[in-house]
Formats: C-alpha cells, structure tokens, sequence
C-alpha cells in the first residue's frame, strides 16, 4: 500500500482504490470535512499529478468526466481548497507524494481503464440524509424528496410562498454557483415542469421559490453542494438517453385550501407595492397553484 498522511489530509492506494479522508485541522475546508472520507475506485480514475511549489506541493487527482457526482453537480466550480481531490503536501513529503502517484500511474497503465466519460456514477456521493443551514434557509434531503424552510431574511416573495417540498421524480437537475465573498451564488433545483416549459423566465435566485440564494457565510454555504451532489447521485445519469427517462413519479406535497388562499393572497399584496414585476408575479403564482394540484 502506498500512502500519504498530512495535515490536508490522508491519501492511501491499494492497488484498486484511492481512499481520501480530510484532515481535521482548522484550516481545512469545512467542505471536506463534512463529506468525509471517499473511496474513489481506480476505473473513476484518468490521472494523477504531483506539483511541487517551493513551499507547498499538492497532489491532484483527475477523475473521468461524470464519474462523480460531486463533480457533475458543481461543474468545476470548487474553490480549489474545498475540493477534495487535491492534498497540500509539505516539501519535506515531496518524495512519498511522487511515489504515490507513481503507484497510481502504473496501476492505471497496467489495468488499461477506459479514460472516457463514465455511463454510471463510480463514486456514491454524499450519503443521506443530508441538511445544511444556508443564508437563505435550511436545504434537506432524504433520497426521495427535497424540503426548503425559509429563514426570516429570505425574500418576501419565497416566504409568501411557503416551504417548498420538491418529490425526487419532479426534478430534472440542480444548478449550483457558490458564494465566493465577493458574488453570490445560489442551488437552484431545476423542475422537470420549468424545463418543459419554453420559454422560460427565470427568476432570480433571491426571488426564486426553488432557488436558495447564496449570500453569506461563504464556508458553510458551499456545504449545500452536498445537497446538490447527493440529489444529482440519485436522479438518471448524464448518459442515459432522454427518451429512456421515466416519467415524473411523483410531485411536490399539497397543502390546505385556506394555505392556498393566504399565499395568493401575499403575492397579490408585493405585486400591488410593486415588489413583484408583471413576470415574477406570474411564475411565483404558477409555483404556489402547481404545489395544490
């Protein structure tokens, strides 16, 4: 076995799989560690590189496209300390960390794998079931539905709306944009009812009653990309054909006819102060008239 221990973390290889298990300094990304320890079989993987720096070198590890989960439902977007597919390494462990990737290399040139995109996900993802608490309300999943609460700060259109109850059958993705400090960012869950819909005006993430929008603590917002790989392990993968898709199983939970009545009631009032444009009013209406169908 080959292995690696730092204070980014532990990187060991057996011969068929890369575990990762984040270390528990302060300094490593809140991210990493909540997700835990990964096992990343060698067909999920297409490369490894070691990049020596005069202070710090790091590993980097390339998984095939649409392998991970993680992966596909951040699309690259992983501010580089949170993702956990690269391990800071002390100058004085430049030798073990090439040596490292060298088993890795040769493991790969032996067993001749495949380096295209993946037709299944190799890696699980996060495990469920999964919350996080963001700066526009709490996100949870339990591998068949998604639930949103509002936080008091959110927009008054969302919690006009209500909590929002989203079947795992009702979704056709997730769009994820982290908060960097400097831009928000926003999780957005695509219904299969907005994509079949053209066009289609989206709001904007404060607004959106199926978007959290990402404004505050940056470290614990990226957490909701766990929501958002755990809901992209489980929906079809990229490689299935759209026309082997099942249909919508499903869909969001009804609420009573007086809940129906008071929200309608609160979006007629923001349109009427102006708060809602003539298109936001109109598709937060159709959101709060879908939930009771």
């Amino acid at each position: 076995m080959a292995e690696i221990i730092q204070r980014d973390g532990t990187w060991a290889f057996d011969g068929t799989t890369v575990r990762i298990t984040p270390g528990l300094h302060r300094s490593v990304a809140l991210l990493r560690q909540t997700y835990g320890e990964i096992d990343v079989p060698l067909t999920a993987v297409t490369g490894v590189a070691y990049e020596p720096e005069r202070r710090r070198g790091r590993l980097r590890l390339t998984l095939r496209e649409a392998a991970d989960p993680l992966l596909q439902a951040t699309g690259g977007r992983l501010p580089e300390a949170a993702d956990p597919y690269r391990l800071a390494v002390d100058t004085d462990r430049s030798g073990v960390a090439e040596y490292l990737a060298e088993e890795i290399r040769q493991a790969l040139l032996l067993e001749q794998l495949p380096d295209g995109p993946a037709q299944s996900y190799l890696v699980p993802g996060p495990a469920v079931p999964v919350s996080v608490r963001s700066s526009d309300g709490m996100v949870s999943f339990d591998g068949s539905r998604v639930r949103i609460d509002w936080s008091d700060t959110s927009d008054r259109v969302k919690r006009a709306t209500g909590p929002r109850i989203i079947a795992l059958g009702d979704l056709d993705g997730v769009d994820w944009l982290p908060n960097s400090g400097y831009e928000d960012g926003f999780l957005r869950f695509v219904t299969k009812s907005a994509t079949d819909s053209a066009p289609h005006v989206k709001l904007p993430p404060e607004k959106d009653p199926y978007a959290l929008d990402l404004w505050g603590n940056a470290r614990k917002d990226l957490l909701t990309a766990l929501v958002a790989a755990a809901v992209t392990a489980r929906l079809p993968h990229p490689s299935t054909p759209r026309e082997a898709l099942p249909g919508v199983a499903g869909g969001p939970v009804r609420a009573d006819h007086d809940v129906l009545l008071r929200r309608l009631r609160e979006l007629g009032d923001l349109y009427r102060q102006g708060v809602l444009t003539d298109d936001e009013f109109a598709l937060t209406k159709q959101v709060v008239l879908r939930d009771f169908r």
